[in-house]
């Protein structure tokens, strides 16, 4: 169905933008974008990259204003019925996009001024394949430059053809030539915004250790409460003194008890999915 809809799209003429005064000329650049609900950063996000030639938003079941918002900044909206994590998700978004180079960037991050500028300036005068953006995050508020979290110099620029993200469920990564390892630098920065408030917080607590639990148990590892607790005494240790989250104040030690809950919670999910699973192999037990 989403290949089908992906041809109707593209047989309509719809798989660039028409020109715009303010928007890349002779190499073209596709901004691709997965969503759902996330209309609180989408307006600012898609104002970010309006110098782009085509912004694709795949939506995988938006209740808020998410469609609406993307169609009024002039992005091509998709759909998905599935979700089939965010690494899968995110190359149907790139699988749409016909342009010369792809931009990356999630639903809320915005691209800063000096961002856009290198942007522009790589793809004129390319010197690599794969560029990589320096990303700086957020965390109810405060800006994180320490807990593992910054500075966090990730790939999301790329020509077409050269790069895709893994398969992963959860923390998917931009999967590139093992010669192009060390992607060029951009300037300018990526804005985050990762966590707006606690509720944020604890939705993305339950989904990432749930997504990391299904993940890991599909690779055939094991959990246990002992591993739980273990597991996550370290995640707090490694953020807040390791990693120095202990400079980032009280938004530090939230981040490294975030940390640590959420890799607790994984371990003892992966324990009762391995235990669902013996119990459907053994139903007499």
């Amino acid at each position: 169905m989403y290949a089908l809809y992906l041809y109707t799209c593209r047989s309509r003429g719809c798989a660039r933008f028409p020109s715009h005064p303010g928007r890349m000329k002779n190499t073209t650049l596709g901004i691709a974008i997965i969503t759902k609900n996330a209309a609180l950063r989408l307006a600012q996000c898609l104002d970010s990259v309006a110098f782009a030639d085509d912004i694709v938003v795949l939506d995988s079941g938006s209740t808020d204003a998410t469609l609406d918002i993307a169609r009024a900044h002039g992005a091509r909206v998709l759909q998905t019925p599935d979700w089939p994590g965010f690494g899968p998700q995110k190359n149907r978004a790139l699988e749409a996009l016909g342009t010369d180079w792809v931009f990356s960037i999630d639903a809320d991050e915005v691209v800063s001024p000096e961002l856009a500028a290198s942007i522009r300036a790589a793809i004129a005068a390319p010197r690599a394949e794969v560029y990589a953006v320096d990303r700086l995050s957020s965390f109810c508020g405060a800006w994180i430059h320490h807990s593992g979290w910054y500075p966090d110099w990730i790939p999301r620029l790329f020509k077409r053809g050269k790069a895709r993200f893994s398969d992963d469920l959860v923390h998917e990564r931009l999967v590139f030539n093992a010669s192009d390892a060390s992607a060029q630098r951009l300037t300018g920065k990526l804005l985050h915004y990762s966590y707006e408030d606690f509720d944020a917080v604890l939705r993305k607590l339950d989904a990432y250790s749930g997504a990391g639990a299904r993940q890991r148990a599909a690779s055939g590892k094991s959990g246990s409460f002992r591993k739980a607790v273990a597991r996550g005494a370290w995640a707090f240790l490694r953020t807040y003194v390791l990693r120095a989250g202990f400079l980032d104040g009280r938004a530090g030690f939230q981040i490294a008890v975030f940390n640590a809950e959420t890799v607790y919670y994984r371990f003892l999910k992966l324990a009762l999915l391995a235990g669902q699973g013996k119990n459907s192999a053994n139903p007499d037990q």
